[in-house]
């Protein structure tokens, strides 16, 4: 059995401002998402969008992973202490992030810019998938180094002991399963299939369905938030919120490939 090394969240002291490791995996996010976007930008000569106008769209992407993510977290995971005290939905300094929260936001911000810029939807969405991923994964080790979201008791031979838990017990590394799936694994797939030919869309509902697939199963070995506990069908709320994720990526994929398929028949 293996036991949490218990970092320490401040990663360092500038004055007397603490810079948290958490923190710093969302800035090692959306670098890796700006590095990533630029250079396929360099190597199509179709792209969609021009450097300057993705430097333009990675921040309205920003703000709608952070307004997202707060809002979804305050609205989905803790709507009694909202009600009781709506003022708490801008106590960021508190933490709190929901990732569909934080999806929903990205999606309003893109439509927001692609009506701006006279521009298709799903042709951003499909090209801003692929960028998605590792900032995930980076994300996945800030909650490891925080010690937080630790997975469901278990006598794996790899199981750590969270102190932060309150126990003793072998617990599934349930963070680190999600950088693999939802961070490594997703970004391979994305990355590959933006790479071939495909309809328009496609790459938007894949990310859709490996996300919920990858997130659906972890939540099996991740211990459900305690105030929430397992809800209906012994499924958490992060496994609940998958399923429209799931469905809507299966349509958005079947639609734009009959489409896909009817136009190529037409022609």
């Amino acid at each position: 059995m293996l036991y949490h090394p218990e970092f320490d969240p401040i990663a360092i002291h500038i004055g007397p401002i603490a810079v948290r490791w958490y923190g710093l995996m969302y800035l090692v996010g959306f670098a890796s998402g700006l590095m990533l976007g630029r250079a396929r930008i360099r190597s199509n000569n179709n792209s969609p969008i021009s450097i300057r106008g993705f430097d333009d769209l990675l921040f309205y992407i920003i703000l709608g992973v952070i307004l997202g993510g707060r809002l979804g977290y305050a609205l989905i995971y803790d709507l009694a202490g909202v009600l009781h005290s709506p003022i708490t939905i801008f106590y960021v300094w508190k933490g709190g992030m929901s990732f569909h929260g934080g999806l929903i936001g990205v999606c309003v911000a893109i439509a927001f810019y692609a009506r701006f810029k006279q521009k298709d939807w799903l042709v951003l969405t499909d090209f801003v998938a692929p960028l998605v991923p590792l900032g995930l994964a980076a994300g996945r080790i800030g909650n490891f180094i925080n010690g937080e979201l630790w997975g469901r008791s278990t006598d794996v031979p790899w199981a750590i002991v969270f102190p932060q838990s309150g126990t003793s017990l072998g617990r599934h590394p349930s963070q680190l399963y999600e950088f693999f799936l939802e961070g490594i694994a997703l970004f391979l797939i994305l990355w590959f299939f933006s790479r071939i030919k495909r309809p328009t869309g496609v790459i938007s509902g894949l990310f859709l369905v490996g996300y919920a697939s990858f997130r659906f199963i972890v939540e099996f070995m991740r211990e459900p938030d305690a105030h929430l506990g397992l809800l209906s069908f012994g499924f958490s709320m992060g496994q609940w919120l998958c399923i429209p994720m799931l469905l809507l990526g299966v349509f958005l994929i079947s639609r734009t490939c009959l489409l896909y398929t009817s136009d190529a028949a037409d022609e």
